[in-house]
């Protein structure tokens, strides 16, 4: 297993993770979803008040919830993220106990002292103006309601709080290594999800995240001197009184609010032609070669955007912003924070990545700590595609690492399924090569079974029919049977349900007679170049006999392998010198020593 994670470590490339412009189209449009789809909503109202020197705040919150479902609710739970950076917290066991902890957090939440712990501390909770029952349990306020709430119902809650921000060392949290004061994501008592499977409240242990969608309004009191940058649109300048100053922020239908601040930040600003304003934040004193790349990163994050929104769909909000701050790398609600002493192409790597969230993550929205290769997985194909793109040089097989990725985790023994929640992963490094590795070649290999006009037309129509709707695994298939009236429901089925493997092999040439084998469990149509003795190349297409239908291709065509038949005959033009299967190598075969074959 060591040795496992360490090869698998090498070939990983972990990326430390006014009014919108929505047209009547993404708020109204008609989609593929189904009848008696709801989803619940939620409006927040808060007023922080922060102090800087011992980074504790207080908070009060109005929160009105309306229940779009046809369930009567008789509890609500609120994340209270911060009570994770505390010794002897789930998220601090799990650390200590995992075989292979992530490093950023190790035994470091164990350290805390009383004044270095986070938490958020409940004191006081109505519901439509009468005192509630409630219960801190670990990072979950369960909440037993007087009334239930019925279907079609709004119901407003009032909140009194007090927090204290965590030193910084996962994500968010106070004087991260680069010396930012404040990186606060995931800081204030957030209402769980409730949809058709009942309520998401995760305990977190350092995982990803999932929210209800809402308009957001927040009043931030700080240090006059702290220059703040994050989600939403603030409102007029910040008013100042006492040494402190107000900023009012307002964001749009959007599922959660970050936010940081320090007395150092430089703020820049790029307009995007008929598009967003780009704000980028960072640390005056940082050295000069990391302030020249912070210089440059604006005009290439335009470029990225374009990209996306050419490539996926339209960005709907006024600003985006990204953040020197946190611990790496991690998308937001219209903003990333980042850590800024980077090279170059790391800066502009990252971006890439974390921008690319905003689609999969902010505007699609499927449940992260269920389904976390949804987002990370396809967000690492979209930009990984999107980088090649700025490159002078491009690369043939810009994916190649995710394949590596994959192939390493399908080859160690200790593969887990995708359909694996999050938290349940035994090795964080299992996790990362499912969610990010196998992920994109989940998107990646389904353009090579379908065509890539194919995958372009399916990754746009999903974004379409299901931005701001909370998808399931099954709907990008769905859509992707919806553009080519194949049927799909085996790829999804072998390829995230289960570790099943592809595993094709040549099995026998003969004169111009080629017989091929099925070795892995996973049914696949089969790309085929056969090179002639006298030079020639042919290249053969074999349709997947359960798809019914076959993907647009200059190929010759011949019959359909049905998957039970372990073994599949044909006989060429020609005598046959050499014969390959899918020489693009965007099939993820997992021995690829009997993909090729040659008299030689």
């Amino acid at each position: 297993m060591k040795q496992f994670i360490i090869s698998l470590f090498s070939v990983l490339i972990l990326v430390s993770c006014g009014t919108a412009k929505q047209t009547t189209k993404a708020t109204n449009k008609q989609n593929s979803i189904a009848n008696g789809y709801w989803q619940q909503h939620v409006d927040y109202a808060m007023e922080i008040d922060m102090d800087v020197n011992n980074y504790q705040y207080k908070g009060k919150q109005k929160l009105v919830y309306t229940n779009n479902s046809p369930d009567v609710i008789n509890n609500v739970y609120y994340h209270l993220f911060f009570n994770a950076f505390q010794p002897g917290s789930e998220m601090d066991v799990r650390s200590r106990t995992i075989q292979d902890p992530d490093p950023r957090v190790g035994d470091r939440i164990s350290l805390l002292q009383p004044n270095e712990i986070g938490y958020i501390k409940v004191n006081a909770l109505t519901q439509n103006g009468t005192s509630v029952s409630h219960k801190t349990v670990g990072t979950v306020l369960e909440v037993q309601l007087n009334k239930p709430i019925q279907p079609g119902e709004k119901v407003t809650f009032n909140m009194d709080f007090d927090a204290q921000v965590p030193v910084q060392i996962r994500r968010t949290g106070r004087n991260n290594k680069e010396g930012v004061a404040l990186s606060m994501a995931q800081w204030y008592p957030k209402l769980a999800e409730y949809d058709d499977e009942g309520w998401h409240a995760d305990p977190y242990l350092g995982r990803e995240f999932h929210g209800v969608w809402g308009d957001f309004d927040v009043k931030l009191t700080i240090d006059k001197d702290y220059v703040v940058g994050g989600t939403g649109y603030l409102q007029g300048e910040p008013t100042e009184i006492s040494g402190k100053k107000t900023h009012h922020f307002k964001a749009p239908k959007v599922h959660d609010f970050t936010w940081a601040a320090d007395p150092d930040f430089i703020h820049d600003t790029f307009q995007m032609p008929n598009g967003p304003t780009l704000h980028f934040y960072y640390k005056s004193d940082l050295e000069q070669e990391y302030l020249d790349n912070w210089k440059k990163l604006p005009s290439e994050t335009a470029l990225l955007m374009d990209f996306f929104n050419e490539n996926i769909g339209e960005y709907p909000y006024e600003q985006y912003s990204v953040i020197q701050g946190g611990g790496g790398g991690m998308e937001y609600a219209m903003c990333t924070l980042i850590t800024g002493k980077r090279k170059y192409g790391s800066l502009l790597g990252v971006t890439a990545h974390e921008l690319a969230h905003t689609w999969f993550q902010f505007l699609l929205a499927s449940n992260e700590s269920k389904h976390e290769w949804m987002d990370e997985g396809f967000t690492s194909y979209i930009s990984t595609l999107a980088m090649n793109a700025l490159r002078e040089d491009k690369k043939p097989n810009p994916l190649a690492g995710s394949y590596r990725g994959y192939l390493g985790l399908a080859n160690s023994g200790v593969e887990q399924p995708l359909t694996t929640h999050s938290d349940r992963y035994k090795y964080n490094q299992v996790y990362s090569a499912a969610a990010y590795s196998k992920g994109a070649v989940f998107l990646a290999q389904l353009g090579y079974v379908i065509g890539e006009e194919n995958l372009a037309k399916t990754i746009k129509k999903y974004f379409n029919d299901f931005s701001f709707k909370h998808p399931k695994p099954f709907d990008i298939i769905r859509t992707a049977e919806r553009i080519t009236d194949f049927e799909l429901d085996w790829y999804f089925i072998d390829f995230a349900q289960t570790t099943n493997t592809i595993d094709y092999g040549i099995k026998t040439v003969d004169g111009n007679s080629i017989t091929l084998e099925r070795i892995g469990l996973m049914p696949m149509p089969i790309d085929l170049t056969v090179t002639y003795t006298d030079g020639s190349k042919e290249d053969f297409y074999i349709p997947l006999q359960m798809m019914r239908g076959e993907k647009p291709t200059s190929a010759t065509v011949i019959n359909d392998w049905a998957w039970a038949m372990p073994t599949y005959s044909f006989d060429a033009k020609k005598e046959v010198k050499s014969v390959e299967i899918d020489s693009s190598q965007m099939m993820a075969d997992v021995n690829r020593e009997n993909n090729v074959f040659s008299l030689n």
